[in-house]
């Protein structure tokens, strides 16, 4: 039913997979699916860094790249993860990632919504509404 699975996570935060890799490592063997891990670097980070120098923006970049791999690693359930890193809005990177690898489910974990997220609208209310794939919320 699903061939390429999308698992969005967020560096700095464990919370974002620690419930969400687990449903997403068993969906990809129970549909023998791929996996791709991705992480977005928001924008007014890759601002900061840019000012440094575009040396630090690589830099910058490559770190996250190195992190998204180490966790990639830690899955031994599964073999050939790909990641990717992506600047700009998180939902937007999302789903530009999805789209490009021509995802058909995004599995993605969500905190309860707060006052602030009615108001504004939380990255994942947003992926489920703008994704042209299926979406899997996991819930803390």
């Amino acid at each position: 039913m699903y061939r390429n699975i999308l698992l969005p996570v967020d560096l700095d935060h464990s919370s974002s997979w620690e419930k969400a890799l687990p449903t997403a490592v068993a969906l990809c063997r129970c549909f023998d699916a791929s996996l791709a891990l991705a992480t977005v670097v928001p924008d007014w980070n890759v601002i900061l860094e840019v000012q440094r120098s575009p040396i630090a923006y690589r830099e910058f970049l490559d770190v996250a790249r190195a992190r998204l791999s180490t966790l990639a690693d830690s899955i031994t359930d599964l073999s050939g993860i790909e990641h990717h890193v992506e600047t700009g809005s998180i939902y937007g990177g999302i789903l530009a990632v999805a789209e490009r690898i021509g995802a058909d489910l995004i599995v993605l974990s969500s905190h309860r919504p707060e006052m602030k997220d009615y108001l504004l609208g939380a990255n994942a209310s947003r992926v489920v509404r703008h994704a042209r794939c299926s979406v899997f919320v996991v819930r803390d």
